[in-house]
């Protein structure tokens, strides 16, 4: 008998068992897949949810500190799987999606993100501007969508109308159940809102926000599903929190047309500045009500955590205390691993956490990427039992790894190429222009990049100055004329870093 414990959802069915099964059974469920979409029905069984509360931090006690994964019956998400990528494909060939949207897209994601909002803040500072940014937080974005007006939405982007019956079925007569531990809660019809944890709910959630940007007047904003950040730049502070304001109300009226509420506790200001000539910020913006919104120093955006200096300190002291506890637990389990389990243990826990976002707080100090050196130390000693006083090159060089320097920079290097390749988003290509020699010289026919002339210091760390100088830097040696495939650019870093001496990198 199948373990519900281990089922995808109420139907209490082992995705293993499909998979083994498939030989015998692909033929029969592609039929019933072909009738749902034919006839725009779905069975209902396959539209009852298992939800289990995921804890995100805070009040274990509040309710309001999980977040609710729907898990689907196996055989409906198979079924969402296959139009979630007709859906997608259409979007992509139509050019739908806003090009301010990197939620749940190809080739978009929470650095890319991230690498276009600062880059707009670091230039912004760069030429002496005043920059301000609200962090717009939405109580439970996903649960609140009117099916109503998804419907329209979808007729808006021009899904057929079969089409849309079929969406419309999928939204109707949805159940749930919440299970937490043992304990399994009476079924409730679902009347709004997309199931998280479904294959198909965050494209939905995609269009129905498409067309916030537009609101956004003078102000920047960029949306990653339902976080957005509304960013604006002026000569001076009355200006930007002019504009900012205005922005902000229109941004508060779209969201409320979608039925979506702000959360307003979770909703924060924070001004920009250079080190030491932080600006004095003028009165708060404030909600429609009159509410006015928190000022902040320090923001989680996308995984990063951003202060307002743009120094990244933060970011690095909150990866400390995350490796460091890591770590520890690792010790503690150590005498009963092998070199292999201990190898794979920290690839899969802490490896992520500092890969995580580096090719951002790359340009961070070097005194304050430097205190990640010997957490990474401590990591490779855990897999080799090396000494304390064990070189560092050595302890590369035992488990044939790089240095963290390298490694970010073997990561910067490689989305930089991806970005010239077109295989990252247009926000980020349209930060790189290719540069027009003058002159008939021996590097005239190098692919060369506009290095932007900065005012500060602090213009080094934007995109669109790093990405250029950095390029350059490599074609010194790499000299390419054309382009190659991202495959042979790999095996040329990996060639590239492979005798470098790592001592240089933490002096």
């Amino acid at each position: 008998m199948l373990d519900p414990n281990k089922s995808s959802g109420l139907d209490e069915l082992d995705p293993f068992f499909f998979k083994i099964a498939a030989p015998v059974i692909a033929g029969p469920i592609t039929n019933i897949f072909n009738l749902s979409l034919q006839t725009a029905e779905i069975p209902q069984a396959w539209k009852s949810a298992l939800v289990r509360p995921l804890f995100k931090g805070g009040d274990r006690s509040d309710p309001n500190c999980y977040r609710p994964i729907s898990i689907l019956p196996c055989l409906a998400k198979v079924l969402e799987r296959i139009v979630n990528n007709q859906l997608t494909h259409y979007l992509k060939s139509h050019n739908i999606l806003s090009p301010v949207q990197s939620g749940f897209r190809s080739g978009y994601g929470c650095t890319t993100a991230s690498l276009k909002v600062l880059n707009d803040i670091t230039s912004a500072l760069d030429s002496k501007l005043k920059c301000s940014a609200i962090f717009i937080d939405l109580a439970k974005a996903f649960d609140s969508v009117n099916h109503s007006c998804l419907i329209e939405r979808l007729c808006d982007v021009g899904v057929s109308e079969n089409s849309l019956l079929w969406f419309s079925n999928y939204l109707s007569e949805r159940k749930q159940c919440v299970k937490s531990e043992q304990f399994l809660s009476h079924p409730l019809h679902v009347t709004t809102g997309v199931p998280q944890g479904s294959i198909i709910g965050p494209t939905l959630f995609s269009i129905y926000i498409n067309n916030i940007g537009d609101s956004a007047g003078d102000s920047l904003i960029h949306l990653y599903a339902d976080d957005t950040v509304l960013y604006s730049v002026g000569p001076s502070l009355d200006i930007v929190k002019k504009q900012l304001q205005h922005s902000f109300n229109k941004i508060q009226l779209s969201f409320s047309r979608l039925h979506l509420k702000l959360n307003v506790t979770k909703t924060k200001i924070m001004w920009f500045g250079k080190k030491g000539h932080l600006p004095s910020p003028p009165p708060s913006i404030t909600t429609l009500d009159g509410t006015p919104l928190e000022q902040v120093t320090n923001y989680k955006y996308l995984g990063i955590w951003l202060d307002d200096t743009l120094s990244f300190s933060t970011h690095i002291h909150h990866l400390q205390s995350k490796v460091k506890s890591k770590i520890g637990a690792l010790y503690r389990m150590r005498s009963s691993l092998t070199f292999s389990a201990r190898r794979t243990l920290v690839q899969t826990t802490i490896l992520p956490i500092l890969d995580y976002g580096d090719v951002i707080y790359r340009s961070a100090s070097k005194h304050l990427l430097q205190k990640l050196d010997p957490l990474y130390h401590s990591a490779i000693r855990f897999i080799t039992n090396a000494p304390f006083k064990t070189h560092h090159c050595t302890l590369y060089s035992s488990v044939n790894w790089t240095s963290l320097f390298t490694r970010r920079k073997c990561h910067w290097l490689l989305l930089i190429y991806k970005t010239l390749l077109g295989l990252s988003p247009p926000y980020l290509r349209q930060l790189l222009h290719t540069s027009s020699p003058v002159y008939n010289t021996r590097t005239s026919k190098l692919l060369l990049l506009k290095v932007p002339k900065l005012s500060s210091s602090l213009g080094s760390g934007s995109f669109q100055y790093a990405a250029a100088r950095d390029w350059n830097d490599l074609q010194k040696t790499l000299r390419l004329d054309t382009f190659i495939s991202l495959a042979d650019f790999k095996k040329y870093l990996n060639e590239y870093f492979k005798d470098e001496c790592f001592c240089s990198s933490l002096q």
